[in-house]
């Protein structure tokens, strides 16, 4: 066990620390994530250390007796604790908390048992002897794969109240009943916790693998739609027969057959199982995909209407534009990165596009100018695209899906594909007919966002054939800006 902690840590750092222990005369306690991990030899980036006394102290020591180090403080007052990086490596010393005098008390005040655990430091690094302190049974728990709350857990600190599933998704572990109960009860004090520690435990459980068992369990004991009452708008709208499930089922539904698709891509798209599995290889990606299915039809409810014109039809007109500002009002109320609430929005927002070509590819041959829009407007992003559009249909089941619906994504994105590569790509890397510079000489423009559409609208005109040199790209600018002038004098 002794090979463990040297392997997630520097020999270097680990004889520090010791040499600290000696200086303020005290043990170095390992405590929480750091034990749970060593215990089931996980690789672990957290070095958490707990004292009786002055940890702002032992950091001073130890960036002493390392000869190097930042200290960071993260929390002061009656229960200080600190942050030192060093070379790479963070170690984060608490004192007990809660008015503690030993580390047993200390421990009956954390969240769950798993996580109450503590291992004297110098005795491990010196003897190689793990002597465990565990007053609430959490190396049995650990041992069980069971998750259970502390007394006053989600009191002291509502977050806890997700980190229990959190840990159940990442871990692999399962909640204790009456911890579920205790989650129920005390469900509402999550509404006092801070959005980031909030986006911070949602974002471990949508990188995990169990994302959607997780959230279901989430469901069932009442804490879910607290934290996503945007989800919540859709429980009992029903839809046409396209679907079997009211919209809130649906999007259930639709973010398991995500995470059946992400495990094994080749299985829906045969043709190009590597570039998914490429496309895969990036957990920003593959969270956000979850987060996509999970949400893409949040605008629904907002955009529900029944068509008296059409026998009393009901429709969703532009939900897909309306859920993703919708999305993007949550993801700012919760400080998401511009790049995830980006790739999520952007998805959202086009989540209908490879249905409509389906519709229109059961007619007649997709043409390089729709292949062109489409793969201009996904961008990076076509292949999430199309893998949200199998999680969604294979989410539906209604009377009137078509039978082949999963068969006609398939083959709609292999005809993207082959037009891109034979007719677009050598347009899009070719050289360029065109350059920002003419449209200013030419046509005394400045430069601003009508550069960029003239540019793509251009782009597509060469691929459709009708632009094939410079002179025919001039005329055809002309032309277009003729055409803006008139649009806007009509409006």
């Amino acid at each position: 066990m002794g090979f463990l902690l040297s392997a997630n840590y520097s020999p270097h750092l680990l004889d520090a620390l010791v040499r600290v222990g000696l200086r303020t005369a005290q043990p170095l306690y390992l405590v929480g994530g750091t034990v749970r991990d060593y215990l089931l030899e996980r690789i672990s980036n957290d070095l958490d250390i707990t004292v009786a006394n002055d940890p702002y102290r032992c950091a001073a020591f130890l960036c002493e007796e390392l000869g190097t180090g930042t200290i960071v403080a993260l929390a002061e007052g009656d229960e200080p604790a600190v942050r030192v990086v060093a070379d790479g490596e963070q170690v984060d010393f608490s004192s007990y908390r809660g008015g503690a005098v030993s580390i047993e008390e200390d421990l009956h005040l954390r969240d769950f048992t798993v996580n109450a655990m503590a291992a004297d430091l110098a005795g491990l690094v010196i003897k190689n002897e793990l002597s465990l302190i565990d007053p609430t049974g959490g190396r049995a728990d650990l041992q069980k794969g069971v998750v259970r709350s502390l007394p006053r857990a989600f009191v002291d600190d509502p977050v806890r109240l997700i980190r229990g599933y959190r840990l159940c998704a990442v871990f692999g572990f399962e909640l204790e009943k009456q911890t579920r109960m205790d989650v129920t009860r005390c469900a509402s004090g999550i509404t006092s916790v801070a959005v980031e520690r909030i986006c911070h435990e949602l974002q471990a459980i949508f990188q995990s693998s169990r994302t959607s068992q997780t959230l279901e369990l989430m469901a069932e004991d009442g804490l879910l739609p607290l934290l996503l009452p945007e989800l919540y708008a859709g429980d009992g709208v029903e839809q046409p027969e396209f679907h079997h499930l009211d919209v809130l089922g649906h999007s259930f539904l639709a973010l398991k057959m995500m995470e059946k698709i992400i495990a094994a891509p080749e299985n829906y798209y045969p043709a190009h199982g590597q570039l998914f599995l490429e496309y895969l290889d990036n957990p920003q990606v593959v969270r956000g995909l979850k987060w996509a299915a999970l949400m893409h039809d949040v605008g629904k409810p907002k955009t529900r209407a029944v068509r008296e014109d059409k026998d009393g039809r009901v429709t969703f007109y532009g939900h897909d534009e309306s859920g993703k500002k919708i999305f993007q009002s949550y993801a700012r109320k919760s400080k998401w990165s511009h790049v995830d609430t980006e790739l999520v929005g952007d998805l959202i927002g086009m989540h209908m596009h490879p249905f409509h070509l389906c519709n229109v590819q059961r007619s007649e041959e997709l043409s390089p100018r729709a292949a062109l829009k489409l793969s201009q407007r996904a961008g990076e992003k076509l292949a999430g695209l199309f893998l949200l559009a199998m999680a969604d249909s294979l989410a539906s089941e209604g009377e009137k899906k078509p039978q082949q619906m999963e068969e006609e994504l398939s083959h709609l994105f292999a005809e993207v594909q082959k037009i891109y590569i034979e007719t677009i790509e050598p347009v899009v890397k070719g050289p360029k007919l065109i350059t920002g510079n003419d449209l200013i000489v030419e046509f005394g423009l400045t430069p601003g966002p009508l550069f960029g559409r003239i540019m793509s609208e251009l782009e597509i005109a060469r691929v459709d054939g009708s632009v094939n040199d410079k002179a025919g790209a001039l005329q055809w600018i002309k032309e277009f800006l003729q055409s803006e002038g008139d649009r806007q004098i009509r409006e």
